[in-house]
């Protein structure tokens, strides 16, 4: 058997290319991530640009809706504006919609309790 007389001459294997296996920073995945959100239809684009897989960047925005990219990820830029003026006194309280990073809704009332609310929205980013 030829194959156990040369089994002795391989006493070393080193590998020397890994391959297209990179290391990316988080500072990087969301950077790339931020300019798949940029606009429509970019998720392809950008991953060919950049040299990835469009999965790959998909479950990039995944872990970046679900706050496990880049800090703060959860939250949104807000416009604060002056409330406009009553017509009348039986008027409708005032209301607010949060839209989370992961798409879900919550409307509350101006009378709402701040620290509960940030408990809510906190708890529903950390759904799936």
């Amino acid at each position: 058997m030829a194959i156990d007389k040369d089994s002795h001459l391989v006493s070393r294997l080193e590998v020397v290319d890994t391959g297209r296996r990179r290391r990316w920073s988080d500072e990087e995945k969301l950077r790339i991530v931020m300019e798949s959100l940029s606009g429509p239809r970019l998720t392809s684009m950008t991953a060919r640009r950049h040299g990835l897989s469009r999965s790959q960047l998909l479950s990039w925005r995944k872990a970046f809706r679900e706050g496990q990219l880049g800090g703060v990820a959860g939250f949104v830029p807000a416009i604060v504006a002056p409330e406009a003026p009553r017509e009348s006194a039986g008027a409708e309280p005032c209301r607010f919609e949060i839209l989370t990073g992961n798409g879900r809704r919550v409307i509350v009332d101006g009378a709402v309790n701040v620290e509960a609310l940030v408990r809510i929205v906190r708890g529903l980013e950390r759904l799936p």
